[in-house]
């Protein structure tokens, strides 16, 4: 986590202050925005490749614009002008080596009143499918194509969430580049914290899953399992098979002894 504040600067400097976060995910707080800040996320992860880098910033975000370095260009990735709309996870490719640098710059202030651009990150690696990160990719590329059986075995063993349900709807936001499931659930096995919840009037669960717009992903009938994991507070779309041919899959492994973990199905 990084506070900081544009009041501690001198005031006719016209450099440009760095910042070096560590972590793979946390947080950066800079309350009123004054000039530019310069953020590097630069893990402390021997060897890592992360492929991909995502932002959420805070509903009460204010007082600078940030963009992404990419190739000496600047990309507008949260614009400072959208005001008080909903704020939501922005998440872009990352394939330099020495990390990933953002760049917040300050909107020109008539007063000093207070602003603060706050906001959370996460760095995702898609290293490999036995490296630690695997389950974590549910944000990159690989999310769009189907898992294969083993995959879609570890997927249940790991991720976050793991529901049987049906589609309801899926509504495409293309300003940010995502898309929303929302599921008609008919089983809970697993979940982190309650985004599938049961519904008071009808008595029905349900929940959004999220997911890249590129993806994708049409409304299709039948049940379904649902397995993904959660950033920022959020369902992320992880494997999906029709439930029907996760039972083959699964019953198969099982017969053979190759399921990574018992699974319950009744």
């Amino acid at each position: 986590v990084f506070f900081g504040s544009g009041l501690s600067w001198e005031p006719l400097s016209r450099a440009v202050e760095q910042v070096h976060l560590r972590c793979t995910e946390g947080s950066l707080e800079w309350m009123y925005p004054a000039r530019a800040l310069r953020v590097l996320l630069e893990p402390n992860v021997a060897g890592a490749q992360h492929s991909a880098v995502c932002i959420k910033p805070a509903s009460d975000f204010q007082g600078a614009s940030i963009y992404v370095e990419r190739a000496g260009q600047l990309h507008l990735v949260v614009s400072e002008a959208e005001g008080a709309r909903p704020r939501h996870v922005s998440c872009f490719s990352s394939h330099s080596p020495q990390g990933v640098a953002l760049f917040l710059q300050a909107s020109p202030q008539r007063d000093i009143s207070r602003r603060t651009a706050s906001f959370q990150y996460k760095l995702l690696s898609n290293q490999s499918a036995a490296g630690p990160d695997f389950t974590k990719m549910a944000l990159v590329e690989a999310m769009c194509r189907p898992c294969d059986n083993m995959e879609l075995l570890m997927a249940i063993c790991s991720s976050d969430f793991v529901v049987k349900g049906s589609i309801r709807n899926v509504s495409h936001d293309s300003e940010n580049h995502m898309s929303q499931v929302d599921v008609s659930v008919q089983r809970v096995y697993r979940q982190k914290n309650r985004i599938f919840q049961q519904e008071e009037g009808s008595g029905e669960w349900r929940g959004p899953i999220r997911t890249l717009l590129q993806c994708k992903v049409k409304k299709g009938g039948g049940d379904f399992l649902f397995t993904g994991n959660e950033h920022f507070g959020e369902a992320w779309l992880g494997c999906a098979p029709r439930f029907k041919d996760f039972m083959l899959v699964y019953q198969a492994a099982r017969e053979t002894g190759a399921n990574p973990c018992e699974f319950e199905l009744n």
